[in-house]
């Protein structure tokens, strides 16, 4: 079967990317599947003028319509403190949440450190590390910056004690989740199980974003800047990752050493 015109692109946009002195490379040493994506992320600089999109009309005064409408869709027209839904969609919300809370990414963040440190993948424990624990100060430097207040237009589902601009959960959550599901994916060679864990990894980062407005603790646009940075921060890391692995600075994750499988 032939490819279809996307694939096509997809495929001639790969051939020029291997003629350039360091991406050519870079790209050489990585599976198809990894080549692929690499592309896509390539274009993950649109997440960061996204942000700063996003972080401009913040800083232009109080939440505009669109803020407020999806806020006051998401509650009982006759009862804004009533979020739609039967009582135990709220619970369950609160529930997912939790996946980007601070005491859930830790958690998660140390037990893959340490299973790194366990597997002698030292170089790529302290890479999670440092990629997890600079998101994190970037997260709440960013809100110190704006300091903008948390939506006071419906009562809050649950009890907040920072800055609503970015998201800390949305922005953490794609911070951790992206950047393991990406160590993970170097550890497998079939594009299907790749898919999944990023799928999965994304999957998670939404649902955790959706349930931060649901709650009533934060704007939209806080949601759309942290999915937006927490993305373009976990790339950025794993274009650094697969750097250092090529250069044997970090271990790769299929083999130990190196760069994974081809596919």
């Amino acid at each position: 079967m032939s490819d279809t015109p996307p694939l096509s692109l997809l495929k001639r946009g790969l051939h020029r990317l291997e003629g350039l002195p360091i991406v050519g490379p870079l790209l050489a040493s990585v599976s198809t599947m990894e080549r692929a994506t690499l592309v896509v992320v390539g274009f993950i600089a649109f997440a960061f003028y996204l942000f700063l999109v996003v972080a401009d009309e913040v800083t232009e005064g109080p939440p505009g319509s669109l803020d407020r409408g999806i806020l006051l869709a998401l509650r009982n027209p006759a009862d804004p403190s009533d979020p739609l839904g039967p009582p135990w969609v709220e619970e369950m919300m609160r529930d997912l949440t939790a996946l980007g809370g601070t005491s859930v990414l830790t958690l998660l963040t140390l037990a893959v450190i340490f299973f790194l440190i366990l597997t002698r993948k030292r170089h790529a424990a302290l890479l999670v590390a440092v990629s997890v624990a600079g998101g994190t100060i970037l997260s709440q430097g960013l809100k110190w910056g704006f300091d903008r207040p948390r939506p006071d237009l419906v009562p809050h589902g649950m009890s907040v004690y920072s800055q609503s601009f970015p998201s800390g959960h949305a922005m953490l959550a794609a911070v951790v989740y992206l950047t393991l599901a990406a160590l993970l994916a170097r550890t497998q060679k079939r594009t299907r199980v790749k898919l999944f864990l990023l799928g999965g990894a994304a999957a998670i980062t939404v649902i955790v974003g959706i349930s931060r407005i649901y709650l009533g603790v934060h704007w939209p646009t806080d949601v759309v800047g942290g999915w937006a940075l927490g993305a373009a921060w976990a790339s950025t890391c794993w274009l650094v990752m697969l750097w250092l692995q090529r250069k044997g600075g970090v271990e790769g994750e299929a083999n130990g050493s190196g760069a994974s499988p081809r596919d």
